[in-house]
């Protein structure tokens, strides 16, 4: 009987660390997307809220009957490396334009259950033709229509609206397009990850620029930490400004936790020394080894800093090493003049390099073969770079941070150098360390 119960046991931490890991991926889980996942997680969501209420003080809802999960992760940074994307080949991020259309049609949709597209986006011509400080939608413009789309397409992929009636795609062609929707409202309300409501930050439009920086933070700022929240009011729940000890001591478990869990990469050097002196304390070393293990991760931890390895790689979003775009494969291979120039690189000797690649692999990267190729090739892979954390910008120059180092050249296999299978239909370089593709394993790589 005892063995038994070791063994549920033991079946239920596995599923819980696996569920994690999975909601860390995908904070909005649906049913339609991941069924056996989406199962997973509502078998044993109490778990589940309670290790990410504690560990990093984001709140999860299982919604069973509509069929989603929503992870609130909720950054104290913010961050631009994961834009959204339009539906479309090339994934190109949105814009600006795409973003003020998707805040002004979410904001109409709270009110329309079921509508149809001509409805909406006359809704959206109303809205933006009143508010002085927006460019107003005009759905005669091709253009317009495109991004409009794009903007319902998104919000189709997070359920938050279905086309029980023709096909979202055919507004870019015809103004006269009919599409009929159903909204799921209450999944929409969820989909903001901020703490703070904006309309509690309203500011006149011509102070927006000026203040931006303070608004971003006051979005994400908490009353559980204590101290003064976004509108200057103290914590009602305390009624005073000064954060206690507990309060402060929670912020720190969670601001160090949230970035471990979120990034590929945590450095010390990017860590406050509050937040230092807490992750290497007795009680913080304890709870971050505990947090680790409870979600089913590897941990390394260096002189520089921490990273977390999922042996199923069910935790991450973003691979690398990874041959899935031609951007990804010159961003390893960049690692190596990258790495063997600690002072860094200047955009000149990037763009050089990323020129030595496509001479070196003519078939290679067609996208890049022009004038301006080689440097587009160079920031488009530093990009990448630094959205793994592996590379950052110090003085003018593009560094290589300690991380990168696990992907030091150790040896070349391909045969040919002209002949190169790989993305976008072209070809992938020889194989360097650590490539998707299958070359030696990664210098300092233990997994």
């Amino acid at each position: 009987m005892s063995t038994l119960a070791n063994q549920l046991a033991a079946a239920e931490r596995e599923q819980v660390a696996r569920a994690i890991r999975l909601l860390l991926a995908r904070p909005l889980l649906t049913e339609a997307t991941d069924p056996a996942g989406f199962e997973l997680v509502r078998r044993r969501r109490e778990p589940l809220a309670q290790w990410f209420d504690y560990t990093c003080g984001w709140s999860l809802v299982v919604e069973p009957r509509r069929g989603y999960a929503r992870l609130t992760k909720v950054r104290a940074d913010p961050d631009g490396s994961r834009p959204a994307r339009r539906a479309r080949s090339g994934r190109a991020p949105f814009d600006r334009r795409r973003y003020v259309l998707l805040c002004v049609t979410a904001a109409e949709l709270l009110s329309m259950p079921m509508t149809t597209i001509g409805m909406l986006a006359d809704r959206v011509v109303q809205a933006t033709s009143a508010d002085r400080a927006l460019a107003a939608f005009d759905p005669v413009h091709k253009p317009e229509r495109m991004a409009f789309v794009d903007v319902l397409k998104l919000l189709e992929s997070y359920d938050v609206l279905r086309a029980v009636d023709g096909t979202t795609e055919a507004y870019v062609e015809s103004a006269e397009a009919k599409v009929l929707y159903r909204v799921d409202t209450t999944l929409l309300m969820r989909l903001p990850a901020a703490p703070v409501g904006a309309s509690r930050l309203a500011v006149p439009p011509d102070e927006v620029p000026a203040r931006f920086g303070e608004l971003l933070t006051g979005l994400v700022r908490e009353r559980r930490y204590g101290g003064a929240v976004a509108d200057g009011t103290a914590d009602e729940a305390h009624g005073e400004r000064a954060a206690t000890d507990a309060q402060r001591n929670l912020r720190l478990r969670h601001s160090v936790l949230r970035r471990l869990f979120d990034d590929p990469v945590l450095y010390r050097t990017d860590l406050t020394d509050d937040e230092l002196a807490y992750v290497t304390s007795l009680t913080g070393r304890q709870i971050l080894r505990r947090s680790v293990e409870q979600a089913g991760f590897l941990l390394e931890e260096r002189a520089e800093g921490y990273l977390l390895v999922d042996p199923d790689g069910l935790a991450t979003d973003v691979r690398f090493p990874d041959d899935t775009s031609t951007a990804r494969v010159a961003a390893l291979l960049l690692l190596e003049p990258l790495c063997a120039t600690p002072a860094g690189l200047l955009p000149e000797q990037l763009a050089e390099a990323g020129a030595d690649l496509l001479r070196r692999f003519p078939r290679w990267a067609r996208a890049y073969q022009s004038e301006d190729g080689a440097a587009r090739l160079s920031d488009d892979a530093v990009r990448v770079l630094r959205d793994v954390g592996l590379a950052r910008r110090a003085g003018g120059r593009v560094v290589a941070c300690p991380a990168a180092y696990r992907y030091r050249l150790t040896e070349t296999t391909s045969p040919d150098r002209g002949d190169e299978p790989g993305p976008e239909g072209d070809a992938t370089p020889p194989q360097a360390a650590g490539t998707a593709a299958g070359g030696v394993a990664p210098e300092g790589d233990e997994q």
